[in-house]
């Protein structure tokens, strides 16, 4: 089996998909959904979901919620974040305040990692 490829989770991506927060949509909807670069949501990368990846320049986005600064949540997105860097994929994260509050900032700074500025 692809270790960057686990069939058990694809059923918890899906619905992940379906039940995306306001600032994943909005991320989505208004902005990677029209990139140059393809991105795919709830991507199935390993034993972990990324929320928006970028295979062509292997980019994972995070939006993160409040969840995330709890330890335990920071310990979990630690060893994931190292997961995804030892297979050569970048990790990007972002908040969901700064999506909501300066989504142009948020944009910009996703340009810059894709080379697209």
């Amino acid at each position: 089996m692809n270790e960057l490829y686990n069939p058990e989770l694809i059923g918890n991506a899906k619905a992940l998909r379906k039940a995306m927060t306001k600032e994943e949509r909005k991320l989505w909807y208004t902005f990677l959904k029209y990139l140059p670069c393809k991105f795919v949501r709830q991507k199935v990368i390993g034993h972990y979901i990324a929320d928006f990846y970028c295979p062509e320049k292997k980019l994972v986005l995070e939006s993160d919620g409040s969840q995330h600064f709890e330890e335990k949540q920071e310990r979990y997105d630690l060893e994931r974040t190292e997961f995804f860097r030892e297979n050569g994929i970048a990790v990007v994260r972002f908040s969901n305040y700064e999506i909501a509050k300066d989504f142009e900032r948020v944009k910009n700074a996703i340009l810059y990692y894709l080379n697209l500025e």
